[in-house]
């Protein structure tokens, strides 16, 4: 895809009054703090991307999603150039987006419902979950009409559309999913095996174009919300995957939590690409 439509991504944040004593200085340097993924979700268009001119990743593929990074709350300007082309010249798409300070978040440059590419921030949330369960995240990011999503045959979230969400706690394990046209036996994508370990939050993507019959499925995992003691969010890690076959296996690497980190913005790559 060659369109120019523009997009954005950026960060902002407001301002930490915690007052803890000598402890306070290492929890604002954590609190203005933000764990931040990317996913690609345009078919077709391999990118590099720059954040306030510094590439933060490079030959960036479709259905790939970005490992967390640690960034400083704030307002950045991301630029999208086609992969190779000059950063001095006009972007395919860009545009500013806040991050607050704490947060965790994954931005998803992706086709709007009617093809056209667009950008969406989504929160992720790495809060506990019960003991036994897993968190499952369905975000609809297709060009594509309204869907359900169904487990086992029977449906988990219904007349989900672009650029929506929803969300639930299910049983840990593995579950048989597919997404079919709303309110319809039509099956879009799937079937796939989701394997969903205790005390995780999943997020499946549904991303492509029905019209030119590349429809797919990517996830992203975050771990270390178990209920119990040992369960605290630490910033565990867990995968993200892309597929259109009946596969979710492994893949990205991704973390939930905050990470005490010192210093300015990362002017460094933002995650390295994995295929």
């Amino acid at each position: 895809m060659t369109s120019h439509t523009r997009l954005a991504l950026a960060a902002s944040a407001g301002a930490c009054g915690l007052a803890l004593g000598v402890c306070a200085p290492a929890l604002a340097d954590q609190q203005d703090k933000a764990m931040v993924s990317v996913f690609h979700g345009i078919p077709g268009m391999t990118v590099d991307v720059y954040a306030n001119g510094d590439e933060l990743i490079g030959d960036f593929k479709p259905g790939t999603v970005t490992d967390p990074q640690s960034l400083d709350a704030g307002t950045y300007e991301i630029q999208i150039f086609e992969a190779g082309r000059s950063p001095d010249g006009t972007p395919a798409l860009e545009k500013k987006i806040e991050v607050p300070e704490g947060g965790n978040a994954t931005v998803a440059a992706h086709l709007s419902a009617d093809g056209k590419p667009e950008l969406t921030a989504f929160t992720n949330d790495v809060s506990q979950v019960d003991a036994g369960k897993a968190r499952l995240t369905v975000r609809h990011v297709a060009a594509a009409p309204a869907v359900d999503v169904r487990a086992g045959g029977q449906p988990v979230f219904n007349d989900l559309t672009n650029p929506k969400e929803d969300t639930a706690e299910v049983d840990a394990g593995t579950l048989n999913t597919d997404v079919v046209l709303a309110g319809t036996d039509t099956v879009a994508i799937g079937p796939a095996d989701l394997k969903l370990s205790e005390g995780t939050s999943n997020v499946v993507y549904a991303w492509g174009s029905a019209d030119d019959k590349n429809l797919a499925l990517a996830t992203q995992s975050f771990s270390g919300m178990e209920s119990s003691p040992r369960g605290v969010p630490a910033g565990g890690s867990g995968a993200a995957a892309a597929t259109n076959s009946s596969d979710l296996g492994p893949a990205f690497a991704a973390g939930a939590g905050a990470v005490a980190v010192t210093g300015v913005l990362v002017a460094r790559r933002f995650a390295r690409r994995r295929g």
